[in-house]
C-alpha cells in the first residue's frame, strides 16, 4: 500500500513540476514566469518530500519531511516576493510604486 501512495505522490510532484516548467517556457515576462515556478515549485517539492517520507517510513523520516515542508512553505513566498521586487526594479518601474506611502523618504534597511 505504501508503494502505491509513494508512486501517486511522486507522480503528482512530477506532474506539478512539469506544469511549472511549461509555465516558465510559455509565459511572456519575468514576473509571470516567477509566479508559475514559485507557486507550483513549493507544492511539487512538498509532494516529493511526502513521497520520500512515505517510502522511507518511520517517525524520524516523517518529522524531517514535515520540518522541510514547513521550511519550504515559509521561505518560498518570501524569496519569490524579493525576486519579483528585484525584477520590477531592474525593468525600470518607478521605485515609488515599490514602497508603501508611509515608508517614503525613510532610509533603507
Amino acid at each position: 500500500m505504501t508503494e502505491i501512495l509513494t508512486a501517486i505522490l511522486a507522480l503528482l510532484a512530477g506532474g506539478f513540476a512539469l506544469v511549472a516548467a511549461i509555465g516558465i517556457l510559455r509565459f511572456p515576462d519575468a514576473l509571470t514566469r516567477m509566479h508559475a515556478s514559485s507557486k507550483v515549485g513549493s507544492l511539487a517539492g512538498s509532494l516529493a518530500l511526502l513521497a520520500a517520507a512515505v517510502d522511507i517510513g518511520g517517525v524520524s523520516a516523517a518529522s524531517r519531511a514535515l520540518i522541510a515542508i514547513l521550511f519550504l512553505l515559509m521561505t518560498a513566498p518570501i524569496g519569490a516576493h524579493l525576486l519579483g521586487r528585484a525584477a520590477a526594479w531592474r525593468s525600470g518601474q518607478k521605485p515609488d510604486l515599490l514602497i508603501r506611502p508611509s515608508d517614503r523618504g525613510k532610509p533603507g534597511p
